[in-house]
């Protein structure tokens, strides 16, 4: 099973024009290839390590990439229906300090690039880093990523994807549970969450608790390699036996031995 992970910031002159080769025709762009080819070359015989023969497949993705209009035109929301779209939500591609754009239609996106046979979509959505006025960000921000996503799950079963694409929402650490006089929360590693939705797994339910100030767990905790573990089954990938050799050629398991896939949502 194949898997490409994307990582997109998009800006606002419009995502599918990015992907458009300005000023270069293809016969250009495979004269290009074929000079990457001649310079590798004498390098590839004395290359005991594999490294080249990777290279090789990326750069095969990524002239892929340049030349599928398929995958261009996904980024094109245009051809997206106005009340489809207008579901998602509006919002704005400006991207606020080190945090990701404003934009819910970037579910909508995410959507597209899988219909379009993308593995894995990475969305950066807002900045979450509220050291003040959390609750002032907090009532902008929630409607916002309540409405893309919940239309994304919505999109996702009224297409028949649900069993196929897994939802994951979460973030790098929790908040502290008490509030800073700048009305806002510190770091926080002690407890997080996340939400995960559809990709076949069983939904509808809590798994493990705090305690009342939400900043140590109380009950089942829930480690990151966990949620990890479960993805993976989900792509049919066995974290007991599979590995990935590191730049030493000594293989690595994916996950830690100790972490299996969470059980209440097998």
């Amino acid at each position: 099973m194949r898997l490409m992970f994307v990582y997109w910031r998009i800006g606002n002159a419009g995502s599918a024009q990015d992907m458009v080769l300005k000023d270069i025709s293809l016969e250009r762009l495979t004269d290009r290839r074929a000079l990457l080819a001649s310079m590798d070359n004498f390098r590839r015989e004395a290359d005991a390590s594999g490294s080249f023969e990777a290279m090789d497949r990326f750069s095969q993705q990524a002239f892929g990439v340049l030349t599928s209009s398929k995958f261009s035109e996904a980024l094109n929301l245009d051809k997206e229906g106005p009340k489809l779209r207008e579901r998602y939500g509006g919002g704005t591609m400006k991207c606020r300090d080190d945090g990701g754009p404003e934009c819910p239609e970037q579910f909508l996106l995410a959507r597209r690039l899988v219909e379009a046979g993308v593995r894995v979509v990475t969305i950066g959505f807002n900045r979450w880093d509220w050291h003040s006025e959390s609750f002032r960000q907090a009532r902008e921000v929630f409607p916002q990523l309540d409405c893309g996503l919940t239309t994304l799950v919505q999109d996702l079963h009224e297409r028949g994807l649900d069993k196929d694409v897994a939802v994951v929402v979460w973030g790098e650490f929790g908040r502290s549970p008490a509030i800073s006089a700048q009305a806002g929360r510190e770091h926080w590693p002690k407890v997080s969450c996340a939400a995960l939705a559809c990709g076949g797994m069983t939904h509808g339910q809590v798994i493990g608790s705090t305690d009342r100030l939400g900043g140590e767990a109380a009950s089942r905790p829930v480690h990151f390699q966990e949620v990890f573990a479960t993805l993976y089954q989900h792509l049919g990938i066995d974290t007991r036996t599979a590995t990935v050799d590191d730049l030493s050629g000594r293989p690595r398991y994916l996950v830690g031995e100790q972490y299996r896939p969470i059980r209440e949502m097998a």
